[in-house]
């Protein structure tokens, strides 16, 4: 079987069957053990995640509840077998060993790390096609179908957080290999995607300019002026700044690169 948190969070078989737990709380549950595969999850971080400040005096009988059912969910729907010890009792919580069964956060993790290794190595084409495997594992917004409590919305930003560098990283390998041309579509859907990152618009203008596109790399910087200065009111960084001065003055960069 093999657990699915890059997008809707669900489990799905050999055979093509799609499952997930029957309540959001027990989806919780779940969530938070395959966030750390193979370490021991203790009762706080359950009750924290579910509750927050103000746990039921039942909490940690509910907590029992959901692990039960999600026992019974893995032996019941056949993605365990009935001795398979895959979700386990460790004080002072619980731990889930996949081990033989797929969980893509860790894929993903894992591709990113052999990306980013490639690129420090020089194996930029490599690198690419690396990061960019890791990248497509993702299908929507992390556990997109999972309304999280606060320990689950920190992994969320962590993972979405890794998600941005490896897409930076894809692009410099892509850049030095001499593919600027072809990222402007790319660059432009992510400006769209994260209208606040700097370093994406500043991509987009570096390129634009180098492809003869000036005009456009001068509207891509006022966009993000724009929009740094009205929901922020703040300007771009001095390193968006000196590359806006370039693409205005061709010189200047002449001399900067001599």
């Amino acid at each position: 079987m093999k657990f699915h948190l890059l997008g809707p969070f669900e489990i799905t078989t050999e055979d093509g069957r799609s499952c997930i737990p029957p309540t959001p709380k027990a989806s919780q549950v779940l969530a938070l053990l395959l966030s750390r595969p193979r370490e021991i999850v203790p009762v706080d971080a359950f009750i924290q995640e579910l509750w927050a400040e103000n746990p039921p005096r039942s909490a940690l009988t509910t907590l029992q509840t959901y692990i039960y059912h999600l026992r019974k969910i893995l032996v019941g729907e056949g993605l365990a077998g009935a001795g398979e010890r895959i979700l386990v009792t460790r004080s002072p919580g619980y731990l889930i060993d996949p081990t033989g069964h797929g969980v893509d956060t860790r894929e993903f993790e894992e591709l990113v790390k052999s990306g980013r290794r490639a690129a420090d190595r020089g194996h930029l084409e490599l690198a690419a096609r690396t990061l960019g495997d890791a990248l497509d594992i993702w299908t929507g917004p992390a556990l997109a179908n999972i309304s999280t409590g606060r320990v689950l919305t920190g992994y969320t930003m962590y993972l979405e957080e890794l998600r941005v560098r490896a897409v930076e990283r894809r692009i410099e390998a892509l850049k030095q290999l001499g593919n600027e041309r072809d990222l402007i579509p790319e660059l432009r859907a992510l400006i769209q995607q994260y209208p606040l990152n700097e370093w994406f618009h500043a991509q987009l203008i570096e390129s634009l300019n180098n492809c003869g596109r000036r005009a456009e790399a001068l509207k891509v910087y006022r966009d993000l002026w724009r929009s740094l200065s009205d929901e922020l009111g703040i300007e771009p960084s001095p390193d968006v700044q000196r590359l806006h001065h370039e693409v205005l003055n061709p010189v200047a960069r002449t001399v900067r690169a001599a």
